[in-house]
């Protein structure tokens, strides 16, 4: 199955809601001011965000449509341009790739996102490309963590720095990059309890994570991640907001749009936040994790097909 195919498969309950929504709005051959009010609280009720619904309306209107076309299509031409324009800047391949010195990445997140998962899945897609990697497993509050990011290292064949249950989080990813240092390895993943955003001793826990690895490398974390679920809808904002004032993040993963048929979430962060978007998760299986493309999200999350 190609890549394109599984963000079809993906953002089906995305695309049906959006496209259906679109329709029952567009029931004339003309945009009229009653129709751009619809289409604006529509995508604002999608998720889209009230800022990005607000510039679509403004484009939609200033655009000389032709009536003899099928409106919902033009519309969803007019939606494509304007989520690639916004979102192809925050295109991150070069995560992935091998660099020349090691890279320490922090992933965080609240509760039940999916960040041990999200792990693996980035483990495997760093091994494919011939990076050397290493776990950390910083989330010693959780039971079965360590033994569930154990099961992905195995899978994924990564190596594992780990210690007991109720261990200091910060000395685990201190190991693991003094040993990943040592043994030339690429990259180092380390996974992080989860934690509400506005739990203050937590969150300041998760900056003495970051603090302690740059006792062993100045530039420790070289990137921090924060995993969002893409079934929190708005508290996605709020979350990234939170994170984000502790320790600036570098980029985002955004997991279960397949869930949801509000996937336009990502396209509210990407307006308010303008971060890298690392990778989206649009299933349970190992590969279900895909690098961000702003075309092939687009395409998919309006329903559009590859040759338009």
């Amino acid at each position: 199955m190609g890549i394109f195919d599984k963000f079809k498969i993906g953002f089906k309950k995305s695309a049906s809601a959006l496209t259906s929504g679109l329709k029952e709005i567009i029931i004339k051959k003309e945009i009229d001011d009653k129709n751009l009010n619809k289409i604006e609280e529509f995508l604002i009720e999608s998720d889209v965000g009230v800022e990005a619904a607000s510039e679509i309306k403004e484009i939609i209107s200033g655009k000389k449509i032709d009536p003899n076309k099928d409106l919902t299509t033009e519309i969803n031409l007019i939606l494509k341009e304007y989520i690639v324009n916004l979102m192809r800047p925050l295109e991150n391949n070069s995560f992935f790739e091998k660099k020349q010195k090691l890279n320490a990445t922090l992933i965080s997140g609240v509760n039940g996102v999916g960040k041990t998962t999200t792990i693996g899945k980035i483990g495997k897609i760093l091994k494919t490309n011939g990076n050397k990697v290493m776990f950390a497993a910083s989330d010693t509050f959780r039971a079965a963590a360590i033994e569930q990011l154990e099961n992905w290292a195995n899978k994924v064949d990564a190596q594992i720095i780990k210690s007991s249950q109720g261990s200091d989080p910060a000395s685990v990813a201190y190991k693991a990059i003094d040993e990943a240092i040592k043994n030339d390895f690429d990259q180092v993943l380390i996974d992080t309890a989860g934690r509400l955003q506005n739990k203050k001793n937590l969150m300041e826990e998760y900056r003495k994570i970051a603090n302690v690895t740059k006792k062993i490398d100045q530039d420790a974390p070289h990137d921090i991640i924060l995993v969002l679920d893409a079934t929190s809808g708005q508290n996605v904002i709020n979350q990234v907001t939170e994170f984000n004032n502790i320790i600036p993040l570098t980029g985002l993963v955004m997991t279960k749009l397949d869930g949801t048929a509000k996937g336009g979430i990502l396209i509210a962060a990407a307006k308010k936040f303008k971060l890298p978007i690392i990778a989206i998760g649009l299933g349970e299986k190992e590969d279900d994790l895909q690098s961000f493309d702003a075309e092939t999200f687009a395409e998919n999350f309006l329903n559009i097909e590859k040759s338009i």
